[in-house]
């Protein structure tokens, strides 16, 4: 199941509408077929398994990060239809799809056909690996990521506003892979106006993987760029599951104050700068015990001389 699960994150940001999802068929001990969702949705992954399988599918166990769905679609047959007609034993899933076209009846038609079902197995790992999709599909809005980059006492620039660079190369680099895996980056009209952000990924191979530019004010944007009048107009992006919200202070700020933030990337470089621009903005927040409690760190890195501390919500609600 790590292993479909690995496969599934593979699709991040690609699939919408469909779920990211990876599948490994497994035979004999051996592994016969993997696939995983490709991009714009098609084929699932438990079609690429199936293929690359062949006649060797034939009283496999399949392990699905996602329930196989159950519902048609004219772009192809449901996957629980595939699994049947090829053949496998025994039906391995993370965790039950949320979609109602599916939720249950995926399972029932693989039990109904004799094919033994298992599931809700590293569930929460399969959700984390789509949780762009179950946001979408279980709370009608995307999943955020806020990106903060700052000097050890919290700042984002001097007070002149200088701020290229405070962290290092390979800071930069994982901040530009961050972005390959979003479907959309946000910053204001503040951060647009001061530095012209590009917003693309400029990593060799991953350059086609740039995501669409959002710009987050009641006013207009530049060509290319979309406007969203406030951080909750995220739930009406069409085709949009993965928000990387990159700054500056006051939309970071806004994205937190209503809630919308999901996940935290903070970088920090070990530079202090004293009188600067801070990070953040006001965020609401009247009482010190009410800002207890809400983070939790899940992964700690060191990209050259800077720190990435990653933190997901407590209540992820995914």
């Amino acid at each position: 199941m790590a292993a479909a699960i690995a496969l599934a994150r593979r699709g991040q940001a690609r699939t919408a509408p469909n779920p990211n999802v990876g599948c490994i068929l497994v035979r004999d001990g051996r592994i016969v077929g993997r696939g995983w969702t490709q991009p714009g949705g098609r084929p699932h992954a438990e079609a690429m398994a199936l293929e690359q399988a062949g006649d060797a599918a034939r009283g496999a166990t399949a392990y699905t990060s996602l329930e196989p769905c159950a519902h048609q679609s004219q772009r192809g047959p449901a996957c629980s239809e595939i699994l049947i007609a090829a053949g496998v034993a025994r039906v391995v899933s993370a965790v039950a799809d949320p979609d109602k076209r599916t939720n249950g009846s995926g399972f029932n038609a693989l039990r109904t056909s004799g094919i033994a079902v298992q599931h809700s197995v590293m569930a929460q790992e399969a959700k984390t690996a789509m949780a762009g999709w179950w946001s979408r599909e279980t709370r009608g809005r995307p999943f955020v990521s806020l990106k903060l980059a700052t000097s050890l006492d919290g700042c984002i620039a001097l007070a002149n506003g200088e701020s290229r660079w405070i962290t290092g190369e390979a800071a930069r680099a994982h901040g530009h892979l961050e972005r390959a895996r979003a479907n959309m980056v946000i910053v204001g009209r503040g951060t647009l106006d001061a530095d012209a952000p590009r917003l693309d990924v400029r990593l060799p191979g991953l350059e086609d993987r740039s995501p669409r530019k959002g710009l987050l004010t009641r006013g207009t944007a530049p060509d290319g760029w979309e406007v969203l009048a406030s951080p909750h107009a995220i739930s009406d992006l069409s085709g949009v599951d993965w928000i990387l919200v990159e700054g500056g202070a006051a939309t970071a700020a806004a994205f937190l104050k209503a809630g919308l933030v999901d996940r935290l990337l903070l970088y920090r470089a070990p530079i202090t700068i004293g009188r600067g621009l801070a990070s953040l903005g006001d965020i609401g927040l009247d009482r010190l015990d009410g800002a207890h409690g809400q983070w939790q760190r899940s992964d700690t890195r060191q990209l050259g001389s800077d720190t990435l501390d990653i933190y997901d919500r407590a209540d992820k609600g995914l």
